[in-house]
C-alpha cells in the first residue's frame, strides 16, 4: 500500500506531503490546479520517462519519494534489496536540470529501469486515455494473454516458431540462383588460397616483431655483448671478473678455517663467483643469437608487409584471419554439399513447422478457453457498471503462423439490445469505453498482485446513474485493493474513505498548489463545489450531505 507521496518542485507543485489511507482515497480540485501533476509525481517516481520540463520553473532539481507498507520480499527480491522488517520499502528519484535522474531503493542505488520495474509490481496506473487501447485491436491480443497468463505456452511456442524460422532462413540463404553461387564459389576458392599459402601461425606476428627490433639494432647488441663478455671473461692474457673474483677466493681460503666471519666471506664470493659464472654463460648465449645471416632483415620485413597486406582484407589479426579462413572453408563446403544440405533441413523444416504448429494449437486452445472465462467476467463487472444489457465476445480468426501464433482476436460488443456484436471502435461511446477499461482493468487486476490502483480521471464521459455505478464500482474494489482516484465527479468523491482537495493559489509572485486532506464539512464543502461551480447554494449543500450519507451506508454495506 502507498502510505506517502513526498514532491518536491514538481511543476507548480513547491512542496507536498500527501499521507494516503487504505481503501478508496479521491483527490479533486479545479482544472489546473495540479491534480495530475501528483500523478506525474508518482509515475515519476515508480521510473516511468520524465522530463526536465516537469522541473519548477527556477529550481535546479526535482524530487519525489514514496513509502509502501506492507510488501512482499519476493517483489523486490530481483533487485537484492529487501523490505524493512516492517515491509515498508521507501523509493526516491531526483530529476536534475540536465534531464538525469538519480533513483534509490531502501537507500540504494537502481537504475530507472530497475525502479520501472518495481513500480510495476507495486501499483497500477490507469490514465484516462487508457481506454483508446481497446480500439487498437493489435493490443486485444495482449489483454487476452494477460488475462490467462499464458507465458508458459507463449514462451514454448516462440522456441519452437523460432527454431521453424531458423530453419527456413538457412533454406533461404542455401537457394541461391547458379551465377550468384558461382560467383561465391569463386570468391571463397581465391580467399581460401590466398590464406592457405601464407601459411599463417598463432603468434607469428609477435616472433616477427621482436626479431625484426632485433636485426634493426643487430651491431649495437653485438658491440655491447662483445663488451660485456670482456669484462666477465677476459681475454687469453688473462683479467675479467671471473678469473678475479676466483682470485679473492682463493686468497680467503686460506685463512677461512681460522675465523667465521672469513669464511662466511669465502662463502659469498664462491655465490658470487657462481652468479657472474651463469651470467658469462648467457653472455655467450646472446652472442650466438646475434649470428645473423645476410638478408634475413629483408625477408623478416617482406614478411611482416605480407601479414599487414593480409590483415587489411581479412582481420585484425593473425588468428582473426585464421578464423575468417575456417569460415570460408566451411561455407565452401556448405556450398558444394547444398543439395544433401538442402535435403536435410527440408526434412528438419516439416519436423519443426509441425512442432510450431501443435504449440500454436496448444496456445490457441487456451486462448479461447481464457476468452470464455474473460467474457463472463467482463460482462459481470459491466452489470456492475450499469451496462448489464451490453453484449460483450471475443472474436477467434485463423491466421498463418507468425510470432503471435496463428490467431487475430478482436473484442466484439453491442452497446444496444438486438444489436450485432461489432468492433468496439465502431459503436462504443467515450463513457462507455472508460466503464469497458474500467471492467477490463478490473479482471486483470484480480490476476496479479500488485496492491495500489491509480485511476486518473478515468470517469471522463460518465455522468448520472452510470457516473454512481462506477462510484460503487470504486468502492468495491478499494475493499481489497488500494485505489487512488483524480475525478470530478461529486458520486466518486463522495463514495471515497479519504478525500484529498487539491488547490491552487499564489503567493509571493509564485503560484503554488497545496493538497489537503478535507474533514467531512470541508467534504460536504467540495462536493457542492463540484455539483454547482463557484456558486454553492444551501440545496447544494443539502444535496452534498445526502450524496456523503448514501455512500456511507453503500461502504458499511459492503
Amino acid at each position: 500500500m502507498l502510505e506517502v507521496l513526498h514532491i518536491e518542485n514538481i511543476a507548480i507543485i513547491e512542496e507536498a506531503d500527501i499521507r494516503f489511507e487504505p481503501g478508496f482515497n479521491a483527490l479533486t480540485g479545479e482544472t489546473g490546479a495540479g491534480k495530475s501533476i501528483v500523478i506525474d509525481a508518482l509515475s515519476a517516481v515508480l521510473g516511468q520517462r520524465t522530463s526536465r520540463e516537469l522541473i519548477r520553473t527556477g529550481a535546479d532539481k526535482a524530487f519525489v519519494s514514496a513509502v509502501f507498507s506492507g510488501t512482499d520480499a519476493s517483489i523486490t527480491e530481483p533487485l537484492g534489496i529487501a523490505p524493512e522488517e516492517d515491509g515498508s520499502l521507501l523509493l526516491q528519484r531526483e530529476i536534475g536540470s540536465d534531464g538525469k535522474s538519480a533513483c534509490r531503493v531502501n537507500g540504494r542505488p537502481v537504475t530507472v529501469g530497475q525502479l520501472k520495474m518495481l513500480g510495476s509490481r507495486l501499483l497500477n496506473i490507469h490514465g484516462q486515455h487508457d481506454g483508446q487501447q481497446l480500439l487498437d485491436e493489435e493490443q486485444h491480443l495482449v489483454f487476452l494473454d494477460s488475462f490467462g497468463k499464458l507465458e508458459t505456452l507463449i514462451s514454448t511456442y516462440t522456441e519452437k516458431y523460432n527454431t521453424f524460422t531458423d530453419i527456413q532462413r538457412k533454406i533461404q540463404s542455401l537457394q541461391m540462383d547458379e551465377s550468384e553461387k558461382a560467383r561465391r564459389v569463386d570468391t571463397l576458392t581465391y580467399q581460401i588460397g590466398e590464406l592457405e599459402r601464407a601459411q599463417l601461425r598463432p603468434g607469428e606476428e609477435a616472433e616477427l616483431s621482436a626479431r625484426r627490433n632485433l636485426l634493426r639494432n643487430a651491431e649495437k647488441f653485438i658491440s655491447a655483448v662483445s663488451e660485456a663478455d670482456y669484462a666477465l671473461n677476459g681475454d687469453d692474457s688473462g683479467g675479467g671478473a671471473l678469473s678475479a673474483l676466483h682470485q679473492a677466493q682463493d686468497a680467503l681460503g686460506a685463512v677461512r678455517h681460522l675465523d667465521d666471519g672469513f669464511d662466511a666471506l669465502y662463502q659469498r664470493l664462491g655465490e658470487a663467483y657462481s652468479e657472474v659464472y651463469d651470467i658469462a654463460a648467457t653472455v655467450e648465449d646472446k652472442r650466438g643469437e646475434l649470428d645473423v645471416s645476410p638478408g634475413e632483415l629483408d625477408r623478416v620485413e617482406s614478411r611482416m608487409d605480407q601479414l599487414y597486406r593480409l590483415k587489411k582484407k581479412y582481420g585484425a589479426t593473425v588468428e582473426d584471419m585464421l578464423e575468417y579462413l575456417r569460415r570460408c572453408t566451411e561455407e565452401l563446403a556448405q556450398i558444394e554439399d547444398a543439395g544433401d544440405t538442402l535435403a536435410q533441413l527440408e526434412h528438419e523444416l516439416s519436423g519443426a513447422e509441425k512442432a510450431a504448429r501443435q504449440a500454436a494449437n496448444a496456445l490457441s486452445d487456451a486462448r479461447k478457453a481464457s476468452a470464455a472465462r474473460l467474457t463472463e467476467q467482463i460482462l459481470s463487472e459491466l452489470r456492475q457498471l450499469d451496462m448489464g444489457k451490453i453484449r460483450f465476445a471475443v472474436d477467434f480468426a485463423e491466421k498463418p503462423l507468425d510470432g503471435d501464433g496463428v490467431d487475430t482476436v478482436r473484442f466484439l460488443m453491442s452497446a444496444n439490445v438486438g444489436e450485432e456484436l461489432r468492433p468496439i471502435h465502431k459503436i462504443a461511446s467515450g463513457g462507455e469505453l472508460a466503464r469497458i477499461m474500467l471492467a477490463m482493468k478490473n479482471v486483470l487486476s484480480e490476476q496479479d498482485h500488485v496492491g495500489t490502483m491509480v485511476f486518473d480521471e478515468v470517469d471522463t464521459g460518465v455522468s448520472g446513474r452510470a457516473a454512481q455505478k462506477v462510484a460503487e464500482k470504486m468502492a468495491r474494489i478499494s475493499r481489497h485493493k488500494q485505489v487512488l482516484c483524480v475525478t470530478h465527479l461529486p458520486q466518486l468523491a463522495a463514495m471515497a474513505d479519504t478525500h484529498f482537495s487539491v488547490e491552487k493559489g499564489e503567493r509571493n509572485g509564485r503560484t503554488y498548489t497545496e493538497v489537503r486532506r478535507l474533514d467531512r464539512e470541508q467534504r460536504r464543502q467540495e462536493l457542492a463545489r463540484l455539483t454547482g461551480g463557484s456558486h454553492v447554494s444551501q440545496t447544494m449543500l443539502d444535496g452534498a450531505e445526502e450524496l456523503l450519507t448514501e455512500a456511507e451506508k453503500f461502504r458499511d454495506s459492503l
